[in-house]
């Protein structure tokens, strides 16, 4: 069975989040590292070479294939944010529609800049989706 690509390096956070450019783009990625952290309770790790992760959960699927995965954080990308915060299959309608401009993927929302979006709002989704990853597959610490 094939493993996830995507798995913790141990790379430093602090260290990733000053190489962004441009410099907009890092300034922002710090204020979205310390809102995950407010309103996740974890301390970020680095997943992949580009993903800030806040906590892990471990699946397992009915197929057999099972693996740990970040459980909430976000990708400074060049275009824009990858924010990956849901879970994938919960209707969060309500409250993406107080949110801003944003384009949503299967499990993340993709964000131009900070401006476009109430962070408050963000923090609310944040939790929720934690919450609701929770009841499925216990959420940890990393």
């Amino acid at each position: 069975m094939s493993q996830n690509k995507t798995v913790p390096t141990g790379v430093s956070v602090e260290g990733f989040l000053a190489s962004v450019e441009p410099e907009r783009k890092a300034l922002e990625a710090q204020q979205l590292d310390a809102l995950f952290r407010q309103a996740s309770g974890f301390a970020p790790q680095m997943w992949g070479a580009t993903i800030v992760g806040y906590g892990r959960y471990h699946y397992r699927y009915a197929t057999g294939r099972e693996g740990d995965f970040l459980a909430t954080g976000f990708s400074p990308r060049k275009a824009r944010h990858s924010i990956y915060i849901m879970p994938g299959y919960q209707d969060y309608g309500a409250i993406l529609a107080r949110l801003g401009k944003h384009k949503l993927g299967k499990s993340c929302l993709y964000v131009n800049k900070l401006a476009d979006i109430d962070l408050d709002v963000l923090s609310e989704l944040i939790i929720t989706g934690l919450k609701d990853l929770n009841a499925l597959w216990p959420v940890q610490p990393d």
